[in-house]
């Protein structure tokens, strides 16, 4: 487990976010997550949206998607489930809370799983990137808006010297691209199918990983 975050800070942290959390991160991550459901749309299908926090991103799906929404946080839930009764979103099937370490759903239940700005706010987050392939289809797609660190340098110091006080405040500041790249081959049933950076500052990119199943033979 990683020491710089712990399950009940995080709930805590983001329960405190959830007044404030679309006029703050909002704007600053609007493009981020709209090219993320333009992706996840490619599929389509029963998508699962990890950390759907208030829900702002669940109006922007298309009415053919099934959604289903979860997150740790029950104070952001409940502004999530009351968006989706203000805006008669018939489409979301389902918003819960749940640990996204520990996916209560059976294996291969998704065609899309899509996490915005969460894997680098879970205290394990190979852990969670193992249940997204586990929940998802083969074929299917995993959609993440993310952070991306930096490898080293000046800009690297910062951001170790920064997590003491973002930890706090529910995520991580260090966690460079080779720590998904890592996990990839280390997984063995995704590929990378897409990255590309995203605002601010292109220090976030989207990262669209495929399931794939590996021949009998192979896995054996």
């Amino acid at each position: 487990m990683d020491k710089a975050l712990d399950k009940r800070v995080v709930a805590a942290a983001y329960d405190r976010w959830a007044p404030i959390y679309d006029m703050v991160f909002g704007p600053v991550f609007r493009r981020g997550r709209r090219a993320a459901i333009a992706a996840a749309e490619q599929t389509g299908g029963r998508i699962l949206e990890v950390g759907v926090g208030t829900g702002i991103s669940l109006p922007h799906y298309a009415a053919t998607s099934q959604l289903f929404g979860i997150d740790i946080s029950e104070e952001m839930l409940e502004r999530a489930r009351a968006r989706v009764r203000q805006l008669g979103l018939s489409n979301v099937e389902d918003i819960r809370v749940m640990d996204a370490e520990a996916l209560d759903f059976p294996d291969a239940t998704f065609d899309v799983v899509v996490a915005q700005y969460v894997v680098t706010a879970v205290p394990n987050p190979e852990r969670a990137l193992d249940e997204f392939v586990r929940v998802v289809r083969p074929g299917g797609l995993i959609v993440i808006a993310t952070r991306i660190g930096a490898e080293g340098g000046l800009r690297g110091g910062i951001e170790k010297a920064l997590m003491p006080v973002t930890s706090r405040l529910g995520w991580r500041t260090e966690f460079a691209w080779d720590r998904y790249a890592r996990w990839a081959r280390a997984a063995g049933t995704v590929e990378l199918v897409e990255r590309r950076p995203l605002p601010p500052l292109g220090h976030f990119a989207l990262l669209c990983f495929r399931r794939i199943d590996l021949p009998v033979a192979a896995a054996a």
